[in-house]
């Protein structure tokens, strides 16, 4: 059976998915993707403000100074 690849900005995706559903534990969800719950809400920011503008915020955005 092969590996199934998945990508990162697919992975961000499910993770905002799963983590606006009602009955979800935010932690556990945190801990099984691998992400510190200050990430989860910075990605959840991220995902909102986009969805209004229709960008795609799942990219990976520069650390560069302004």
């Amino acid at each position: 059976m092969p590996w199934r690849e998945v990508s990162l900005m697919d992975q961000r995706k499910e993770f905002v998915r799963l983590f606006r559903q009602a009955d979800v534990n935010r932690r556990e969800l945190c801990r099984r993707f691998g992400i510190s719950p200050k990430t989860a809400y910075k990605w959840l920011a991220r995902a909102t403000t986009a969805e209004a503008a229709e960008e795609d915020w799942a990219q990976n955005q520069s650390r560069r100074p302004h």
